[in-house]
C-alpha cells in the first residue's frame, strides 16, 4: 500500500533501527518506545489488521510468532517480555498494518491501574 508507513518501512524508503528482516517479516525498534525494550514486527505483505487475516496468511502468521521467541533472546529479554497486537480503532490500533509490540525489561504490576 503505496501510503503506509510500515510498508515504506518494510521496502527501506523511511529507514529504521532494523533488529531482524527475512523475505516475510521485518523487525525494528519503536519509535516512541513504552518500555526499555520494545520493537515492532510486521509482515511485509500489506494486512491491514488481525481481522484482515485469511487462511493463506497461516503460514505467515506462524512464521511471526515463532520468531519473535528468537528476536526476543536476541534482545536479552531472558526473564519475561510482553507481544501485544491491537486491533481496530478501539483496540487503539494507530498504523493499519498487522503488527505486533514485543516489550520487555520493565517491571509491571497486575492488574494494571
Amino acid at each position: 500500500m503505496s501510503d503506509c508507513i510500515f510498508c515504506k518501512l518494510a521496502e527501506g524508503e523511511i529507514p529504521s533501527n532494523k533488529v531482524y528482516e527475512d523475505d516475510q517479516i521485518m523487525c525494528f525498534h519503536d519509535a516512541d518506545p513504552q518500555a526499555p525494550v520494545h520493537v515492532l514486527i510486521i509482515p511485509k505483505k500489506h494486512i491491514e489488521s488481525m481481522d484482515d487475516l485469511k487462511e493463506e496468511d497461516a503460514d505467515l502468521v506462524a512464521h511471526i510468532m515463532l520468531k519473535i521467541k528468537d528476536i526476543a533472546a536476541d534482545l536479552g529479554l531472558d526473564n519475561g517480555y510482553r507481544v501485544v497486537n491491537n486491533c481496530g480503532e478501539d483496540g487503539f490500533q494507530t498504523v493499519k498494518h498487522l503488527h505486533f509490540h514485543v516489550l520487555g525489561k520493565r517491571k509491571m504490576t497486575w492488574p494494571p491501574g
